[in-house]
């Protein structure tokens, strides 16, 4: 947690991002023969679960490089994951991407050597996410929204409001949600609170979850305090929560569309809704290790993983968006009507995680900065 703190209060004394050094790869040559990544479980399959599901075992063979994947739960473990070093590729979300740059843990990438850059999807190619001053610090890999998933067997039709996880009530079933519900966890779910409060309290003037001001924050992180008192248990591990959802009796939950597909194919009585508030989200960039080991593989990687193939079947597995439109189509998998399935057109719906700073647009630059998110909100956790 203290590596956690430390690169947070970095990023809001160092997110100018002036005078940053800029060395790109010039040239490919051949693949060294390894490749170690960092990804979300269930980004990088080579078909240990379903067979069919393997974008990795023909990677190695035309490469000859060996991928070797540790997965994370959530973007603080992946930026500690990454400061500690030895890894070349990390799939990070908006809540991690900036503060890799600035904490110099990516190199730019040089989008010349990856013949498939084009085809990327217009609306992710310059995203401010993974873009300063107009240098790429990765590309982009999947995107999707984090939907709320609840039990059928309780709620016979969808729940029009996140009110069900953030506020004390009887469900349909005429028990209370105290106990059977379940929360983020990782310090960005305070943005999911603002986002709450945006609908039901406009008089705060929230104009983004992620630019807060002082009055604003202390409002998110007291409705956080009321979820508190009804969350079974704070969730970052996907297969945990699934589990949960199977033996433990939760109910109701934001989650991930993985989740949602891991429990529908396995016949459980799950379903997931966008709720009238909206949602927040998240769009994955894979980013370089400043000093990675296996470069040329690494860019091997970042040209296979844009081909409509492999983007189609990443998101048939996880229920997400491919971040090339020509994956839309024709994908076995995926079929012709996933993408518009999983959301493809609610892009502009989706307040995507990004890093929160003090320098912020909304509020004048008197924003709330991410590490006050982050001891915040292991406070309310622990019940203060």
């Amino acid at each position: 947690m203290n590596a956690f703190l430390k690169s947070c209060t970095a990023l809001t004394v160092a997110l100018t991002f002036s005078g940053q050094a800029i060395a790109q790869v010039k040239e490919l040559g051949k693949g060294e023969g390894e490749l170690n990544i960092i990804a979300w479980p269930g980004y990088i399959e080579r078909g240990e679960t379903d067979k069919n599901y393997d974008w990795v075992t023909a990677f190695e063979k035309e490469s000859g490089c060996k991928v070797n994947v540790k997965t994370a739960n959530t973007s603080d473990e992946m930026v500690s994951l990454m400061n500690e070093g030895g890894f070349d590729l990390v799939t990070a979300s908006g809540d991690a991407s900036l503060r890799l740059v600035a904490g110099k843990r990516v190199q730019p990438i040089n989008t010349d050597l990856i013949k498939s850059w084009k085809t990327v999807d217009d609306r992710l190619k310059d995203a401010p996410w993974f873009t300063v001053d107009k240098v790429h610090y990765g590309i982009p890999y999947q995107w999707g929204p984090n939907i709320l998933m609840y039990n059928t067997a309780v709620f016979k039709e969808a729940p029009k409001s996140w009110n069900v996880v953030f506020e004390e009530m009887k469900l349909p079933d005429g028990k209370s949600n105290k106990g059977r519900v379940q929360a983020y966890d990782g310090p960005i779910h305070i943005a999911d609170a603002a986002n709450y409060l945006m609908f039901h309290k406009p008089e705060l003037g929230i104009k983004d979850p992620y630019e807060l001001s002082e009055d604003q924050y202390k409002a998110a992180l007291d409705l956080l305090r009321t979820q508190r008192t009804l969350v079974g248990r704070y969730w970052h591990d996907a297969a945990i929560q699934v589990d949960d959802f199977q033996n433990e009796g939760v109910v109701a939950s934001g989650s991930w569309p993985y989740q949602v597909n891991t429990l529908v194919a396995a016949k459980k009585p799950v379903a997931s809704t966008v709720p009238e508030e909206g949602v927040t989200g998240w769009a994955d960039t894979t980013m370089m290790e400043a000093d990675a080991a296996h470069p040329n593989c690494a860019y091997m990687w970042l040209e296979h993983s844009l081909s409509p193939k492999v983007q189609g079947d990443v998101s048939s597995w996880f229920g997400s968006l491919p971040v090339v439109p020509a994956a839309c189509k024709g994908n076995e998998l995926l079929g012709d009507e996933g993408c518009k399935t999983n959301g493809y057109d609610n892009f502009d719906k989706i307040k995507f995680w990004k890093t929160p700073v003090s320098k912020c647009a909304s509020q004048n630059d008197q924003c709330v900065p991410y590490y006050r998110w982050v001891s915040d909100y292991i406070g309310v956790i622990g019940g203060r």
